[in-house]
């Protein structure tokens, strides 16, 4: 048994002349003991005693916590921005801040180009969340006087952040009620033994409702997000733990690809759709009607919802892509789960009333936003979802943030008659060029489909740039009404590029499944082949139908 022993030097003339002076007058050392209950007797020559076992526990954890305490602490770990990405950030804005406006450009509208290409570098870089990129953009503008404060923070009182914000915590209560689960394994029981059938089976289900309910935010936060969640949980594909590409990252973005061609296809199936109608109207002083355009569209929509997921699976595949004994676990679950509980029965009413309300809202005069406050003001009041649920949900918070940030800039860079210019000058360069119309088309479509980098919104994009933009096709020569039929469809499939462009984006995106890079590199590829599908396939079909 080991005992420690505390020595003092009682007289140093007793210590050899060899043993050099000790540092401190205590020291510690261990001192073995042959017995256990031999009593230690005194010797007036020497300073050791043995401490009980009781003084020398404590004396040790004494010890212990002084050296402890007198270490210095660890580091802590830098908490702030990434430095490179924000120091980009700050050079695009900087530089473009500097180079001079073109002829043609207030200053004021060149320098809120700079403050939004800078947040828009930003959001790609992420030296900082999304939210706090987009706030740091916006108080940029106010300190810069490029734009008031009113100015800056208008889109907040947009409806369709809201109406996305809501989207989440609608998935919230659609998930804690297990209503979730209950319908993702009844999906699984009858399409579970390939990823790729549970794909075409959420997007031809999305396709079947794009007529019925004219928000596609609507569509994707309020019914297919919390299904596509539940489902992703369900067959073991989290955020976070590195089970993403399981199966949520590519039905994430099949399900998002794959809603700007459903909007695409019918004129109620997107809200900005009869803007495009209406201006067709003024522009050529010819209708589209609701069969018209279905009728256009219904060909090479369809075969982009065919052609988009299969091509996804291939270059951006689940991990797991065969379940045979998914749909029989499925059913199992299902059985496990019994009889639907309270909640269930209030959260699925409430989905009801709130899709009902987003399907004949028109005729009552409730808006999609409103239809959402009053299905959430139920779950609020029966306890469904609780406010506290709600104010924790951050990627709620951080969407609605960013988002809004970006339509108010992109609305008062129109506003600034920078997107006007824009128009202009691309079609005095596309005209002077002399080349046939069908060219001359392809050209000018391209350029306003690529363009809507600069935008977070249909409606502003259409409502900028659609009418100068027929004006000119049809002054080239392109048929006006199919010219007017080509822009209206490409104004909903361009949505499909960056995770901002159109209401089903940042509600997809927001679920965490699929990264930045990821959702703007395959976004883009996606755009040429639905553009391909669109001009191609849709090229036959219009001129088999007489459009031109």
């Amino acid at each position: 048994m080991a005992s420690l022993a505390l020595t003092t030097p009682l007289n140093p003339l007793f210590r050899p002349l060899s043993t050099p002076k000790p540092r401190c007058p205590i020291s510690l050392h261990l001192k073995n003991s042959t017995t256990n209950n031999r009593r230690t007797h005194h010797n007036p020559h020497s300073s050791a005693f043995i401490l009980p076992a009781a003084a020398r526990r404590r004396l040790i954890t004494a010890v212990s916590a002084s050296a402890a305490a007198a270490a210095p602490p660890d580091p802590q770990p830098w908490q702030g921005a990434a430095m490179k990405p924000l120091l980009a950030t700050i050079a695009t804005g900087v530089i473009l801040w500097f180079v001079p406006a073109p002829d043609g450009v207030s200053r004021i509208a060149w320098q809120l180009l700079s403050i939004f290409l800078a947040t828009i570098v930003g959001i790609i870089t992420q030296p900082l969340p999304l939210g706090a990129v987009a706030l740091l953009g916006l108080g940029t503008c106010v300190l810069t006087k490029t734009l008031t404060f009113a100015a800056a923070f208008s889109a907040f009182g947009d409806p369709i952040p809201w109406l996305i914000a809501l989207a989440f915590f609608f998935a919230r209560g659609f998930i804690k009620t297990g209503l979730g689960n209950r319908i993702a394994y009844q999906f699984v029981s009858l399409y579970g033994s390939s990823s790729l059938g549970l794909g075409y089976s959420l997007v031809l289900s999305e396709a079947l409702l794009a007529p019925a309910i004219p928000s596609v935010s609507a569509r994707a936060g309020g019914i297919f997000l919390p299904l596509v969640k539940s489902l992703c949980v369900a067959c073991g594909s989290n955020v976070g733990d590195g089970t993403e590409r399981r199966l949520g990252s590519w039905l994430m973005l099949t399900c998002f690809q794959t809603s700007v061609i459903s909007s695409s296809m019918f004129l109620t199936a997107m809200a900005a759709n009869p803007l495009a109608a209406n201006l067709t109207a003024s522009t050529i002083n010819m209708q589209i009607g609701w069969v018209d355009w279905a009728k256009a569209a219904i060909v090479p929509g369809l075969v982009s919802l065919m052609v988009v997921p299969f091509l996804l699976y291939v270059i951006y595949p689940p991990a797991v892509k065969t379940s045979p004994d998914a749909p029989k676990l499925a059913r199992e679950k299902l059985a496990g789960m019994g009889p639907m509980s309270k909640n269930e029965m209030i959260m699925a009413a409430t989905l009801l009333l709130t899709v009902g309300l987003w399907i004949f809202g028109s005729m009552l005069s409730v808006d999609s936003v409103t239809a959402a406050i009053i299905g959430l003001s139920v779950l609020l009041v029966t306890g469904v979802v609780t406010w506290k649920e709600c104010l924790a949900e951050p990627v709620a918070w951080d969407t609605l943030t960013w988002f809004a940030a970006l339509i108010a800039m992109a609305e008062y860079l129109n506003k600034y008659g920078l997107i006007s210019w824009f128009s202009q000058t691309v079609v005095k360069f596309v005209g002077g060029l002399g080349l046939s119309w069908q060219l001359s088309f392809g050209i000018l479509v391209l350029l306003y489909f690529y363009s809507h980098y600069f935008f977070a919104s249909g409606a502003a994009h259409i409502g900028a740039m659609f009418t100068a933009f027929l004006s000119v096709a049809s002054a080239m020569g392109t048929p006006p009404y199919l010219a007017a039929c080509v822009l209206s469809f490409v104004s909903n499939l361009m949505g499909g590029l960056t995770h901002y462009g159109i209401g089903s984006a940042p509600v997809f995106y927001g679920a965490g499944y699929v990264s930045l890079a990821n959702w703007w590199g395959y976004g883009l590829i996606i755009s040429v082949v639905n553009l391909v599908i669109w001009l191609g396939v849709g090229g036959i079909w219009w001129k088999a139908i007489g459009l031109w």
